[in-house]
């Protein structure tokens, strides 16, 4: 066999092990990160397969971003198996992985014992020692029946629900030490790869502080973003009370027909936060310039549609100008570091005439509006003309609206930021979390295919790209928002599940994205799927799917 790691050729004439390659080719040497697991011709391997054929072979480690799910999925082991070692079931019954705040995991901790720092220092001191013995995640594949058995056993009541709606026979389970448990990707090598992270105590909870991009070898440290966790904590307890936390949960109510019940409840609440906010807007008479922003595929549209309806009954008048329409002619747009446009940076927009039209606005100037044509790559001007009056308010929806950049020239006073996030809060079960980037990155394939004939090999493409401008021009500036508004709906996996396996299915075999759709059909599988009859024609859901009453 001939095995091409880095462009050095290696041969053998028997199977041999990734984690072999790894030290013959020095991907393991301590002045490298760790490799996690292995790309073997383009498919994602863990580190314990051998390599029977030719093949070239790329070690993933945690610059990937699947070198980063994995990390994250053997820290949440690694925390889970030290509760255990440490505490009994009535202590600590459930520990549940709810949701990202930047580099850190929030996890809810359930049990008879209150989570102070010296919990979460004993807790954090029994995961460093894990790592110090390099425990080898062992994979075991069992049948369906025996998983839940074993899920019984260890109380992991989760699971054996979760397991009830899948008809696979078998299945695969990792153990480390004499604990269980199911993910639904790869784990590391071993505990001993782990060793870059935090733990502390906050409300109740644990903080999961993981090592942030780009600074991979550094000692982690942690921002913690106080207005998004109150949001996502918020929206925990309003499903929680629903009985809602898992995938699994949501199934058993769409079997037991009371999803026509749990989408009105959850439409209303939407309705109920979007009014609240516009209340807080008409309150303040000096609020004139609402921002919206908010990552791709949030919902940002149909959420100014909605917010501007309720403004209307409040007796405001509300004026949306499109941030868009003042990019930069083409010939002036920046590049980034590839020598592609960079759409994404604040400097594709002409601030200066954006401000200038802005405060020629509020002091009862007409202004004439530009609009950007996407095709010849320049701004024009259609007689477009505005002026407003004392009860009006713009209603500017862009990325940049959080960054004071953006409206440097306009008084403080007059600005009323609203950050918008599809932040959801369903998992798989306790230990498997949906990230709100795939949530938004199916909205946004669905929305692609159906409106710009996009297919979903194109989205998975172009979708590093756009995260890495939210990175840059959106997440730094979330606290700023004076309101937070997750788009997020409890059901919305169900609906978006038939457009997107459609799509998804279609990525063939030699495909460079056949891995990626492969893990995101992997997880739409514990879903039922849904018809959209059922929605309303207001939901922000439609916006995505299809059938929205707003021009969207």
């Amino acid at each position: 066999m001939k095995i091409t790691v880095q462009n050095q050729v290696y041969e053998y004439e028997k199977p041999v092990r990734l984690s072999e390659l790894a030290e013959v080719s020095g991907a393991s040497a301590e002045d490298q990160l760790a490799p996690l697991a292995a790309e073997v011709n383009g498919k994602l391997a863990e580190l314990w397969k051998p390599v029977t054929s030719d093949a070239d072979v790329r070690f993933v480690t945690l610059r990937d971003i699947d070198g980063k799910r994995i990390y994250e999925r053997g820290m949440i082991f690694l925390l889970v198996k030290a509760i255990r070692d440490l505490y009994s079931r009535e202590e600590i019954s459930r520990v549940c992985s709810d949701c990202a705040i930047g580099n850190g995991i929030f996890c809810s901790i359930y049990g008879s014992l209150p989570i102070d720092d010296k919990v979460a220092a004993k807790i954090k001191k029994r995961m460093k020692k894990l790592v110090e013995k390099d425990i080898r995640f062992e994979k075991h594949s069992v049948t369906t029946e025996e998983a839940i058995r074993i899920f019984h056993e260890q109380g992991m009541e989760d699971k054996v629900q979760l397991f009830h709606y899948r008809l696979v026979s078998n299945t695969n389970l990792y153990k480390l030490g004499k604990t269980y448990d199911y993910y639904y990707g790869y784990m590391p090598p071993s505990t001993g790869s782990l060793a870059n992270f935090d733990l502390f105590a906050y409300d109740g909870g644990l903080i999961l502080v993981l090592p942030e991009r780009g600074k991979e070898k550094e000692p982690v440290q942690f921002n913690l973003r106080k207005k998004l966790l109150q949001v996502m904590r918020e929206s925990n307890a309003w499903e929680a009370m629903l009985g809602l936390s898992n995938v699994a949960d949501l199934n058993d109510v769409i079997v037991q027909g009371g999803l026509p019940d749990l989408v009105l409840m959850n439409e209303a609440l939407q309705e109920q936060r979007i009014a609240e906010i516009a209340k807080r807007i008409a309150e303040d008479p000096e609020k004139k310039l609402i921002l919206i922003a908010g990552p791709s595929s949030s919902g940002k549209t149909s959420f100014s549609h909605r917010l501007s309806t309720e403004l209307r009954i409040h007796g405001l008048t509300p004026h949306p100008v499109a941030v868009d329409d003042y990019f930069k002619n083409r010939e002036d747009t920046p590049k980034d570091e590839n020598g592609e446009y960079d759409f994404e940076s604040i400097s594709a927009i002409d601030i200066e005439q954006f401000n200038d039209d802005m405060l020629k606005l509020l002091a009862g100037e007409e202004v004439e509006l530009p609009t950007f044509n996407f095709k010849t790559g320049h701004r024009e001007y259609k007689g477009n003309k505005l002026k407003i009056g004392k009860n009006d308010v713009l209603v500017l929806e862009g990325i940049h609206g959080l960054n004071d950049e953006m409206t440097y020239k306009l008084p403080e006073e007059i600005r009323f930021r609203i950050y918008v996030s599809a932040l959801i809060l369903l998992n798989v079960d306790d230990h498997n979390r949906i990230p709100t980037t795939d949530a938004r990155l199916l909205r946004r394939m669905v929305r692609d295919a159906r409106t710009r004939g996009i297919s979903a090999e194109e989205t998975l493409a172009r979708w590093p790209s756009v995260r890495r401008g939210e990175e840059k021009n959106i997440f730094p500036f979330q606290e700023r928002a004076d309101a937070f508004f997750n788009s997020s709906l409890t059901y919305e996996l169900a609906v978006i599940k038939p457009h997107a396996e459609r799509l998804l299915y279609g990525i063939s075999k030699d495909s460079p994205y056949y891995s990626e759709a492969k893990r995101l059909l992997k997880f739409l599988d514990y879903c039922i799927g849904i018809s959209p009859d059922v929605i309303p024609s207001n939901s922000l859901i439609r916006e995505f799917t299809g059938g929205s009453y707003f021009p969207v």
